[in-house]
């Protein structure tokens, strides 16, 4: 998918990428194309391949129509930032949060928001499970990427959205599978499927929260890897 491409597919998905959105992409896939000769950050890097696997997979989250400016969202183990910063360059009004332990890619990230000029973004450089308490019930958005199967990232994400707040699990074509075995943390947590939205290798998954999570979840994550709900 050449940038062209990549501009045209959005407006067929009624999302309108400016002159300078489409610059912001330019210098971020320079930027993770350089970083990545010295880092790990994707095993994905050829220019075309970039634009249709990372940044448009990751606006797919907005292909139900959703509009995420004057939202908060976090983005929970962005890696080299999918799909956060492609959402923040076409929403620039969004609160964005970025949640991921390792420290090196969110140095990296720190440099893309500095480079983008993109305000009103905070970097958090720690496993979600430990600012739970500083973020419960805090986000109108929360997304995650490739990050956990779904029974264990539903705990570890669903306490930090707000009640009537959105979930999008981006998981790829396993992820009927992994809804399968996530009945129980579904009941258990409180929230409900709305949404589903599959095209080619994309299939994300969209829970409302219904109401406040209980102060048990999350466990401690060695807990809820030996056993997930």
């Amino acid at each position: 998918m050449t940038p062209e491409e990549f501009v045209k597919a959005l407006e067929n998905k009624n999302i309108q990428i400016t002159d300078a959105m489409l610059a912001q992409f330019d210098v971020y896939y320079q930027m993770l194309s350089e970083y990545n000769k010295i880092m790990d950050l994707t095993n994905v890097i050829e220019k075309e391949q970039v634009y249709e696997r990372h940044f448009y997979d990751s606006l797919s989250v907005a292909f139900t129509g959703l509009n995420f400016n004057n939202q908060t969202l976090c983005d929970v183990g962005s890696g080299a930032g999918f799909p956060a910063i492609p959402l923040k360059i076409v929403f620039p009004e969004m609160e964005l949060v970025i949640i991921d332990s390792l420290n090196k890619r969110m140095l990296f990230l720190n440099e893309v928001i500095k480079k983008l000029n993109l305000k009103k973004t905070t970097i958090v450089s720690k496993r979600v499970e430990d600012v739970t308490s500083i973020y419960r019930n805090r986000f109108d958005f929360v997304t995650a990427r490739a990050v956990a199967r779904l029974n264990i990232l539903l705990e570890l994400c669903v306490p930090i959205v707000k009640v009537n707040g959105q979930f999008i699990a981006m998981k790829g074509m396993q992820g009927n599978k992994e809804l399968e075995e996530s009945k129980n943390a579904i009941a258990q947590l409180d929230i409900t499927l709305i949404h589903t939205y599959q095209e080619n290798q994309i299939l994300n998954f969209y829970f409302k929260k219904m109401k406040e999570t209980n102060l048990k979840y999350p466990r401690r994550f060695a807990q809820i890897k030996q056993k997930p709900l």
